[in-house]
């Protein structure tokens, strides 16, 4: 968490806490890192990855950014900022729609989930690598990128961590978990302590 002030404002600190303990599936993994010191006077960012079958199949950072006094690009005073990325299979860079389908999995994980949410906006960004050379025989690859960001209407950012889990898990491959199911594992997968 970073803050100019000394004293975190209380919607902060209950956003902060809805965050703590929050489960994921458990092929998602989390780790708190620094969050951004010039964007908003206070910040938290956390860095995750989805692992199947001992294989990182996608990464990604959740951020929240809070200004006490709003901004008004944001509609608000917290702004979510995420990114995900996977490497897809290189059929898939040639298909016109992948940038809306991919755009189409933040908006649907968004509005399953009931967060409130306004202002979301974003970019769908894929990249296909080709190699020559000593490397010829490295098949091709698409990389994908998904840069979103929205303004939650409540503190409850516990909720939006979920969401932003589900997109990873989603653009990594994984089959959605069905209503009312709660993947369980011996080991808990968590923010904070």
């Amino acid at each position: 968490m970073t803050g100019e002030e000394t004293e975190v404002p209380q919607r902060f600190a209950a956003a902060l806490r809805s965050l703590r303990g929050r489960r994921t599936r458990p092929e998602v993994r989390l780790v708190e890192i620094p969050g951004p010191r010039r964007v908003a006077p206070f910040s938290l960012a956390v860095e995750g990855e989805v692992v199947a079958d001992a294989e990182e199949i996608a990464t990604g950072r959740f951020v929240v950014l809070h200004d006490p006094a709003g901004q008004d690009t944001w509609r608000g005073d917290f702004r979510v900022v995420t990114l995900v990325r996977a490497q897809l299979e290189a059929e898939l860079a040639a298909d016109e729609m992948l940038g809306d389908v991919a755009w189409t999995w933040v908006t649907e994980n968004l509005e399953r989930s009931g967060v409130g949410a306004v202002a979301a906006g974003g970019t769908v960004t894929r990249v296909l690598s080709s190699s020559y050379g000593a490397l010829a025989g490295t098949p091709d690859a698409v990389d994908l990128e998904i840069r979103a960001s929205w303004t939650p209407t409540s503190t409850d950012l516990g909720a939006h961590l979920e969401v932003w889990a589900d997109l990873m898990s989603t653009v990594g491959g994984l089959p959605p978990l069905p209503d009312g199911v709660t993947a369980l594992d011996v080991r808990r997968r968590t923010v904070g302590p």
